[in-house]
């Protein structure tokens, strides 16, 4: 009997223990909806664009749940400051401590002279360098083309100008243009000597009188002849003569160059089109001898500037503007030998652009600058667009516009493809120390002003992938 009522007891047990769930008070629980990556506490302000490549939003695609460590999309606003003088094919140079170098062009009788921040662009002064006679007239009292660099290594500030097509100078200042040395004589030996650029590299493995080498290369105005260049091993006070900046006995079909740039390992490198499409030449001797790597025989090149960098683990980057009119980005992690299928960096909406400068800051990331117009054509804006984890299967890139739509810098209808008032052939972009882009730029419709490109806030660039510590907007208020 006792044995009946236990298995009477369990078949009831068995029968009302599913049902208890349909009488209980117990809601089910409803999952969190995800989040968006893009769910700022801020709105995406209208000139601030996140996208993949080939001008593919990001904003509200499918990879959305993809964009993850570096490729996490952060916050950004552009903006630019006016350095109070004008420009002329714009250079800038950041030391570590963060003063903000760039060039103002004089032309004849006065020479360039550097303008300097070091209060994150609010406010400039001229540094000169002045000469001791005329206490306010430049040391080099002309120039044809400005050239600013700053050493990365050693905090060397070097200005390097080119007068009349045929002489060459070099003054550097060590204490970021509080006081220059003399001009050096970096006379060439070819007729014109055009479209200087100077760079530097640790001197590690190679025969120098200094800890660092010099290398410039120039147009020599003849495609055949192609780009020269020289080296100094005594920080610039002599240089070598000139030799060919390619490899000797091969074809030349572009005599002009983008921006030379040295890199951690020693390498130096430049850019510009080979006889087969955009290409990058390399030095691995201090800049005595030369190679060549086509970087893409399917997107070509519709100007001469190949622009170059190098990242902080000797990764390479190329950047150049397509006969599309588009800008597009390769890399190699193997110092050019090979190199990344070209991916267009533009946003969506823009359809023409110019002057492409590119920088490279820790593994893997990346800030380029460019002018473009949009399909509206209403005039051209000057955009910086930054990578940070070229290694993601999809890498976001964040741009953003450093003008708004009514303050438009050049009004000309093919500005990105001719010598267009201050931009002139080129312009520039480094990144700081903190990890903050800087593009030299120039507004045009104000009096080809100078002006330096930047992020109010945006993704870093050295360090930990964190937003940049927010700065004070610029735009016109800024100018003169």
């Amino acid at each position: 009997m006792k044995i009946g009522l236990r298995v009477i007891f369990v078949s009831l047990l068995m029968i009302v223990m599913p049902l208890s769930g349909c009488f209980s008070n117990e809601k089910e629980s409803t999952p969190e909806p995800s989040l968006s990556p893009f769910d700022f506490s801020n709105e995406i302000p209208p000139n601030t664009f996140y996208h993949f490549a080939n001008q593919t939003n990001a904003v509200g695609s499918e990879w959305e749940a993809n964009l993850t460590g570096n490729n996490t999309p952060v916050w950004a606003l552009g903006t630019y400051y006016g350095i109070g003088e004008s420009t002329f094919e714009p250079t800038i140079g950041i030391t570590s401590d963060g003063t903000i170098l760039m060039t103002n062009y004089r032309g004849t009788g006065d020479g360039t002279h550097i303008i300097r921040s070091q209060d994150w662009g609010q406010n400039w002064e001229d540094v000169g360098p002045f000469n001791q006679v005329f206490p306010e007239t430049g040391q080099v009292p002309s120039s044809n083309d400005p050239y600013l660099y700053v050493d990365k290594w050693t905090d060397r500030v070097i200005k390097f100008d080119m007068h009349a097509l045929t002489a060459m100078f070099v003054e550097f200042s060590d204490d970021s243009g509080d006081s220059w040395s003399i001009p050096y004589s970096a006379e060439g030996y070819y007729s014109p000597q055009d479209h200087q650029s100077i760079a530097s590299m640790p001197a590690a493995g190679h025969t120098s009188q200094s800890d660092m080498i010099y290398v410039f290369c120039i147009n020599t105005g003849s495609s055949a002849l192609g780009p020269q260049c020289s080296r100094s091993l005594n920080d610039g006070r002599s240089w070598d003569i000139q030799r060919p900046g390619y490899p000797i006995g091969t074809p030349q079909c572009s005599g002009l160059h983008g921006h030379v740039v040295g890199s951690n390992n020693g390498n130096v490198y430049r850019g510009n089109p080979s006889c087969d499409g955009p290409a990058v030449y390399k030095s691995d001797d201090g800049g005595y001898s030369w190679s060549e790597h086509t970087v893409s025989t399917t997107i070509g090149t519709n100007s001469h500037e190949v622009a170059v960098a190098t990242d902080e683990v000797d990764n390479v980057y190329a950047f150049w503007i397509s006969n599309d009119q588009l800008p597009y980005l390769s890399w190699s992690l193997d110092e050019g030998n090979s190199w990344s299928e070209p991916i267009n960096v533009a946003p969506p909406g823009i359809n023409s652009t110019g002057f492409p400068t590119v920088f490279a800051g820790d593994d893997g990331r990346v800030a380029v600058s460019y002018i473009g117009e949009g399909d509206d054509g209403t005039g051209w804006s000057g955009y910086i667009s930054v990578i940070t984890d070229i290694y993601a299967d999809m890498p976001l890139i964040t741009s953003v516009a450093v003008n708004v739509a009514d303050d438009i810098l050049d009004d000309t209808n093919d500005c990105g493809q001719v010598r267009c008032g201050g931009f002139g052939d080129f312009i520039d972009i480094e990144i700081d120390d903190f990890g903050r882009p800087w593009a030299a730029l120039a507004h045009n419709v104000e009096s080809e002003q100078g002006i330096v490109g930047t992020f109010v806030t945006g993704p870093s660039l050295f360090g930990e992938l964190n937003s940049l510590t927010e700065l004070t907007p610029g735009g016109p208020e800024s100018l003169l």
